[in-house]
């Protein structure tokens, strides 16, 4: 259906705050449109996350738009989300512009480049908009954020330069909906009030036909009509686009009744998302968990990937974490760490340049003998690799090298690891990935996503000795496309979707 010669029409998905469901919105959106055969593209300008992936193209953009291209069912383009922006500090971000890491900018010098930027962004929209019949745009946060409006570069001005009809998202769970939406609105200019043409309630729980009458009072309050009202749902699951899921991280499984597998919430965890997998498995309980607590019940620790590996380190060490998880090693457990968590493994990690902050170095936690190196450029790459005859698929996003410490200056690729890399960016190679401990029970791997092969998945499961719990054989794209068209049943049954394609496709 691609309109030749013709801007694509756009439609911006907004929310009245953080964590309302713009994400997921905006997916549905995705799927419902390539299902009635348009050319759709999902676009984000401005994403703040460090829950990342990479294009075919081997280039990093944040994983909700590579979730919504899944959607979408094209490949996902760092034109979907041409900056992105990955928090180093609690006031600087990493800034990766189409794909490339830029540098890294506190707040005030990244508001600095706005202008640079937005014109970028708007670039890789007009490009997107060349090629498709509609994209779906998704905002940041509140859109009525008045002390960031005159520099956002994501939300409202954007939807007027695309000339975009926005829907805006609020949350029911969390209380204050009328709130939410009347406040936003009260926020905002005449002028920015005319770019929302009505919203979708989410997350409602009980009995819809009783909220009736909010829908009533919103629509006659505002004026703007309420699109739909999106019950909870928890019998499909999509990935989440940042950390704030895990926002209160505690223990909900007790690990002397059900196998439990223990993630630590290290502060600036990274891809998340990498053990979605976990949950799947029926038998397993999965933990993430901030405060130190006994080990000795758990299966196995995980230390996830980390956007601030020394400052997650000295965290550990701070904490009680370290102390505790080589106690838990010594007396029989397992742990894996992956990414940054691989780093932390070694003995020492390096950062002569200070790309994560001060220049130094940080003692790790001597699990593994490895010494990591934190130096440009950033490693981006699609991968396969085998780990004993088992074929898996990955993706790899770091800074730096780990390797035995007289590798690490050798120029040459490694001859053992932990996995057997066959190929990076669909370009073929002989390489080695991660590290084992002599005794087994440490490993790790730079390799996220992992989990994502059931075969993967079944053999680490098997070296915890869990052989006996069933793991679907549907993995990875194949799991996820199910659960997109799970979504957009889900909201067709719920939204006025005929509504809201008239109103983008005017």
């Amino acid at each position: 259906m691609k309109q030749e010669n013709k801007k694509a029409k756009c439609l911006a998905a907004f929310g009245t705050g953080s964590d309302v469901g713009k994400s997921v919105i905006a997916t549905a959106l995705c799927r419902i449109f390539s299902d009635k055969g348009y050319a759709v593209s999902p676009y984000k300008a401005q994403n703040m996350s460090n829950n990342s992936g990479v294009t075919p193209e081997g280039l990093e953009m944040g994983r909700a738009q590579i979730v919504q291209a899944e959607a979408a069912r094209v490949p996902p383009h760092v034109d979907m989300n041409p900056v992105l922006l990955k928090p180093v500090t609690q006031i600087g971000s990493q800034v990766v512009l189409l794909g490339k890491v830029l540098q890294d900018f506190s707040a005030v010098q990244y508001h600095k480049e706005k202008a640079r930027l937005f014109d970028a962004a708007c670039q890789a929209l007009d490009r997107l908009r060349a090629e498709n019949d509609v994209v779906v745009m998704e905002g940041a946060g509140s859109c009525a954020e008045v002390n960031l409006m005159a520099r956002d570069i994501v939300n409202l001005k954007m939807a007027a330069y695309a000339d975009a009809p926005v829907i805006l998202t609020a949350d029911i769970d969390r209380g204050g909906v009328f709130a939410q939406i009347v406040g936003t609105l009260a926020c905002l200019e005449k002028e920015q009030q005319d770019q929302i043409a009505g919203f979708i309630i989410n997350r409602f729980r009980g009995d819809i036909t009783l909220f009736k009458d909010g829908v009533d009072w919103i629509q006659k309050k505002t004026g703007k009509r309420v699109f739909g009202v999106l019950p909870w749902f928890d019998h499909f699951h999509i990935q989440s686009e940042d950390s704030v899921v895990i926002e209160h991280p505690e223990a909900k499984t007790d690990p002397s009744k059900t196998p439990t597998v223990l993630v630590v919430r290290i502060p600036h965890i990274s891809n998340f998302t990498d053990f979605d997998p976990l949950f799947q498995v029926k038998g397993l309980g999965v933990d993430f968990v901030e405060r130190v607590r006994d080990l000795t019940p758990y299966k196995a620790v995980i230390l996830p990937g980390s956007k601030s590996t020394r400052n997650d380190l000295d965290w550990l060490e701070q904490t009680g974490w370290t102390a505790k998880i080589r106690e838990y090693v010594q007396s029989g457990g397992r742990v894996l760490g992956v990414c940054g968590g691989y780093q932390m493994l070694g003995k020492e990690v390096q950062d002569p340049g200070g790309l994560e902050g001060k220049p130094g170095a940080t003692e790790g936690l001597g699990l593994l003998p490895h010494v990591t190196v934190l130096k440009a450029p950033k490693t981006t790459t699609l991968s396969n690799f085998e780990w004993d005859g088992v074929s898996g698929a990955g993706y790899e996003i770091h800074m730096g090298q780990t390797a035995l410490p007289e590798d690490l200056n050798s120029g040459k690729e490694r001859s053992q690891g932990l996995f057997k890399v066959l190929d990076r960016n669909q370009q073929a190679c002989q390489d080695y990935d991660g590290a084992m401990s002599d005794n087994g029970r440490v490993m790790g791997t730079y390799m996220h996503g992992l989990f994502d092969s059931p075969a993967v998945l079944k053999k680490w499961l098997k070296s915890l000795g869990l052989e006996g719990l069933e793991i679907t054989e549907e993995s990875g794209m194949q799991a996820r496309d199910r659960q997109y068209d799970m979504l957009a049943r889900h909201f067709e049954k719920h939204v006025d979707v005929d509504a809201l394609i008239k109103e983008a496709m005017e």
